[in-house]
């Protein structure tokens, strides 16, 4: 059920204090953008949340949020990482979306699309990643594709992601990253 009350504000934070402590360099930092997102949450209610994103993104994720709000998809929280003090872990345990995070893809030397503000993580509680010994993170989270809030390769806001020209972990080969989205 959905109410039409208030907008409850998860996120008010100036760009600054959005990439404060962000070991990124500079160079990087002056590509990024804060947007301002509309969601309906688990509550059933409207909130009003901030993602930091690559300049060139922003227009496709103000579109796909406003997508994301007109079809009532549910979305735990989006929160810049910075309220987690840059911890991956603790942003996803926490079933928060989000996009920009200066860090290496999980057990590489590479810089992840997330560093670039090029990648974007919606609901990682109901979309986990999936590693092939069948560990799931984040710990506690499950893969239930008809739970609310969750993306199969159907799933419309998945089809109008690739439709723009965004790749979905949950094709990817391994692991399955289901609440990942990049766009090269």
């Amino acid at each position: 059920m959905f109410f039409t009350e208030d907008v409850i504000v998860d996120s008010a934070m100036s760009f600054s204090e959005a990439v404060e402590g962000s070991t990124a360099p500079e160079e990087i930092i002056l590509t990024l953008s804060l947007v301002d997102v509309l969601y309906y949450s688990f509550d059933g209610r409207k909130h009003q949340g901030q993602i930091v994103v690559n300049n060139e993104l922003e227009d496709d994720v103000y579109d796909l949020f406003n997508y994301i709000e007109k079809i009532l998809f549910p979305i735990g929280k989006v929160v810049p990482i910075v309220a987690y003090q840059w911890n991956d872990y603790d942003s996803m345990a926490d079933n928060n979306t989000s996009s920009f995070n200066f860090r290496l893809i999980e057990g590489t030397n590479k810089l992840s699309m997330h560093s670039l503000g090029k990648a974007l993580d919606i609901n990682p509680v109901q979309n986990p990643v999936i590693y092939p010994n069948g560990v799931l993170v984040p710990e506690g989270s499950k893969y239930q594709p008809q739970e609310s809030g969750t993306f199969t390769a159907d799933h419309p806001i998945v089809q109008e992601f690739l439709r723009r020209g965004w790749h979905w972990g949950g094709n990817f080969e391994q692991p399955k990253d289901y609440h990942h989205f990049e766009k090269p």
